[in-house]
């Protein structure tokens, strides 16, 4: 494909809206038992919603069912062990929610006595709906990003860095999708877009990352 037939990246921003399910859970079994038939958008949310949408939580806990597991269940270990859950490294929500059932049964294996949180401290399970919005901007060359990815908002390095993974063929980014179609052109820039994590991080400090390698490569270029 010539470079001249490539669309524009076209910049998109987004949102997530969160819906009660009326699901609670607990006790730690009642959490095991409840995520295996709970909507995945529901997993979804719980690993990647608070990075939109702050719930002042300790910072080492990046996802809901950690932060429960320390704060309601008082269970530091569980916590540990469910906080260095990389969603990432999953290829899909399915095998992301089946890593936490497996987590939460080999704790249950472990302990004597089935934890329970306070009534006040139960488990609210929340799906996601993401609405997207068309920023109108347009990226025609892959050089341009050096100077425009530091104004993306939060949404948009969220909607293309972290929720392209779900909409992908592959699995992957849009900025990398999007960069795939110059051929083998643009392949070293890929995989050093491949090894930033955009788990353990804030969406600022993600959009920090990209845009200095981005600028990095590109001068490099020059």
């Amino acid at each position: 494909m010539n470079e001249e037939d490539i669309q524009p990246f076209a910049v998109k921003d987004c949102t997530l809206i969160a819906i009660a399910t009326g699901i609670k859970a607990q006790s730690l079994r009642e959490m095991r038992d409840k995520l295996a038939d709970i909507h995945l958008g529901s997993i979804y949310y719980h690993f990647w919603g608070s990075l939109l949408s702050p719930r002042f939580s300790e910072p080492e806990f990046n996802n809901d069912f950690a932060s429960w597991s320390y704060h309601a269940l008082h269970d530091m270990i569980l916590a540990e062990r469910l906080a260095v859950i990389d969603p990432t490294h999953f290829h899909n929500m399915e095998d992301l929610r089946q890593e936490v059932i497996d987590v939460i049964e080999e704790r249950l294996y472990e302990i004597e006595f089935v934890p329970f949180a306070k009534s006040s401290q139960q488990f609210n399970f929340v799906r996601s709906q993401i609405v997207v919005f068309d920023t109108r901007k347009r990226i025609e060359k892959p050089e341009e990003l050096s100077s425009t990815l530091q104004n993306f908002s939060s949404g948009s390095i969220f909607y293309h860095f972290i929720d392209a993974r779900r909409r992908t063929e592959k699995n992957t980014d849009d900025f990398r999708e999007w960069l795939n179609g110059f051929g083998e052109k643009y392949s070293e820039l890929s995989n050093l877009i491949a090894n930033i994590d955009p788990y353990f991080t804030t969406l600022p400090e993600l959009r920090k990352n990209l845009s200095q390698l981005f600028k990095h490569y590109f001068n490099e270029e020059k």
